[in-house]
């Protein structure tokens, strides 16, 4: 059998052969190649790139780049790709020198290492070194840059922490000038509420809220944007819960800026009865912690002392745990609501680094189901980063007591807007299972969680709580920019949790605009103290 091409390749054309022995004749143009020859070129083809290939890998044995032969680079180039073969050039030698542990000696800073790319390409060029050389060279260079970027990371914490720490000056500014007005000026004293509106703090008709802070001006804005976004003001009531030295400030603010329909309430811890009788657990807890945190943690300077083992974000974890928020009576007193209001049913708490964008009344429509804290969870959500937070990323598994009586993989809730169904509350032992697990931490050298308030929170509302839509938290403006003002709007209540508060200058400024817009920097206080949004 023969086949015959055209030479337009328009036409092909079958012969029948002499015999299943005779090979395939292809005609190409004028002219007829046989079979027998197309094979054998074939077979001499593929000696010829064997023999190509033995030339490359001797080339590359011998690691000397001056030594290219024509064949062996044409090897090299094009013998893989033919072939097929895909192993890596790079010799064994530079994965052994760049997998060796770390010495001490070589984190010690020396002179001959190349600080740059481009000092490490010349040098490189200059010295032509062989691989093992290379591989020593380029693993300094490396280890010297990760130092720099470890470095530069663990101060970006620590000037972080002094900044999120410190009281700004013009917070304390404002506090000042509210304390002076409030000895100076009557309309600064006000009851609050007025004697006639008294009765409503007690009223389980209205909505109401709980707030403990001593920053006067985050309060306000929390303050402005719940009655301002609220459907029915004259039913809302907000208890400010504050400390002594802050009341004076507090109350003078709210005196001399109402809030009316709605009715506010100003009230220091020292005017409730429950702190004066008796011994009060949330004073003892914070005396034990501060007194074990003081030998434990050594301050920011030990924290942030030389350290080649722990990661940068571990020191940042140890750096917030120094936070005086964490040792702040107003942190913990939400563990004490049921006695702080005995005659409320239920109650909203409010973190004083929220913006409010809707009206808060609905909550009071959600069935908790007998559950005692209504929660947002965080670890489902698109935002991968702030929504994936599980017991384990606030407890220690590695510690028997947590391991045996939690599971790392349940996943967590916030803090910072909670409905609180005080009835149910009063029939569990919520409060004593809080006090009992900051004994344990205290006794474990403080090693059971990361310090704060959530970690023990979860331990005691464990199994307490329900879940609510994410619409009424969003999380994380405090500690990552990537979200966008569009989406911040989209939600109900807004939390800036973590260090960059809205009202410090590491703030995110895209973000600040939704708290500052409750500011009214017409007020003669507020221009006084220069706070202002750059």
């Amino acid at each position: 059998m023969q086949l015959h091409v055209s030479p337009s390749l328009r036409h092909v054309t079958v012969f029948p052969g002499k015999g299943v022995r005779e090979f395939i004749k292809v005609r190409i143009g004028s002219r007829w190649i046989s079979y027998r020859m197309l094979f054998y070129s074939l077979l001499f083809f593929t000696f010829l790139l064997r023999f190509i290939f033995v030339f490359s890998t001797v080339d590359t044995i011998d690691g000397d780049p001056s030594k290219c032969s024509t064949i062996g680079c044409l090897g090299k180039r094009i013998g893989p790709r033919i072939l097929g073969r895909m192993e890596s050039n790079v010799p064994e030698v530079i994965y052994q020198i760049l997998d060796e542990a770390i010495s001490e000696e070589e984190v010690e800073p020396k002179s001959d290492i190349p600080q740059t790319l481009q000092d490490f390409m010349a040098d490189i060029k200059q010295t032509t070194p062989d691989a093992k050389a290379f591989a020593l060279k380029l693993r300094q260079m490396v280890l010297l840059l990760e130092q720099r970027t470890r470095k530069a990371k663990i101060q970006e914490y620590l000037y972080r922490h002094v900044a999120s720490s410190s009281i700004p000056k013009h917070l304390h500014c404002l506090a000042l000038k509210l304390a002076n007005e409030h000895s100076n000026n009557a309309a600064a004293r006000l009851q609050l509420p007025s004697a006639d509106l008294v009765p409503t703090l007690v009223d389980n008709s209205y909505f109401h809220f709980v707030l403990a802070s001593d920053n006067v001006l985050a309060v306000s804005v929390v303050a402005k944007s719940l009655i301002k976004n609220a459907l029915h003001p004259r039913k809302f009531v907000l208890h400010i819960i504050t400390d002594r030295k802050t009341y004076a400030p507090m109350q003078a603010w709210f005196s001399l800026h109402p809030l009316a329909p709605a009715v506010i309430e100003v009230k220091a811890l020292h005017q409730f009865d429950w702190l004066s009788k008796g011994k009060v657990p949330v004073l003892e807890a914070m005396e034990k912690d501060q007194r074990v945190r003081s030998k434990f943690r050594g301050g920011s300077s030990a924290i942030v002392a030389k350290n080649y083992t722990e990661k940068p974000q571990v020191i940042a974890a140890k750096l917030q745990a120094l936070s005086p928020k964490y040792n702040s009576l107003m942190n913990h007193i939400r563990i004490h609501l049921p006695e702080l209001f005995p005659s409320l049913n239920k109650v909203v708490f409010l973190d004083d680094d929220i913006v409010i964008q809707t009206d808060l009344s609905a909550l009071w429509d959600i069935d908790m189901n007998g559950k005692v804290n209504g929660a947002v969870e965080t670890c489902r959500g698109e935002d991968s980063f702030v929504m994936s937070k599980r017991f384990k990323s606030y407890l220690n598994f590695s510690h028997p007591l947590i391991a045996n009586n939690f599971d790392p993989n349940e996943c967590a809730w916030a803090y910072g807007m909670n409905i609180f169904d005080l009835e149910a509350w009063r029939k569990t032992n919520i409060t004593l299972t809080y006090y009992h697990w900051l004994e344990q931490n205290l006794k474990s050298d403080l090693s059971l969680w990361q310090l704060g308030t959530l970690p023990p929170g979860l331990i005691a509302f464990h199994g307490q709580v329900h879940v609510i839509d994410p619409f009424w938290h969003m999380l994380g403006l405090g500690y990552q920019d990537n979200t966008t003002l569009s989406d911040a709007e989209t939600a109900g209540v807004i939390h800036f949790n973590g260090r960059a508060k809205p009202w410090l200058d590491i703030a995110f400024p895209q973000l600040r605009p939704l708290w500052a817009k409750y500011i009214g920097f017409s007020d003669k206080f507020i221009k006084g103290c220069h706070i202002r949004v750059y």
